[in-house]
């Protein structure tokens, strides 16, 4: 399943029902940059996992909803609900560790 791009126009509806992994990410950050591929490669492994990523700088409201603070930031939402959160640049291997939970 591919990455979808999230807004303030579809944010709460993607994340309403099942298992979502969000990446909180910006255009000028590194080490969200050498996430993004891990990240991509993850959505076509896990079909059962929704996984978006929202934009700090055009969508400042949702990440200090969840209180982002830093970036890459993933946040995984069960029902809507915030169930955990990964701050920093991580490893396929840990990105596993993180879905599993």
């Amino acid at each position: 399943m591919a990455v979808k791009i999230l807004n303030s126009a579809n944010f709460d509806d993607e994340i309403a029902n099942g298992v979502t992994v969000v990446d909180f990410s910006a255009t000028w950050c590194g080490p969200c940059k050498m996430m993004a591929p891990v990240f991509d490669s993850a959505s076509e492994k896990h079909k059962d996992i929704k996984f978006g990523k929202i934009d700090i700088d055009s969508d400042m409201d949702i990440a200090m909803k969840y209180k982002v603070m830093s970036v890459p930031t993933l946040v995984l939402f069960r029902d809507g609900e915030v169930a955990d959160k990964s701050i920093g640049l991580i490893s396929a291997a840990q990105l596993e560790e993180f879905l599993a939970k």
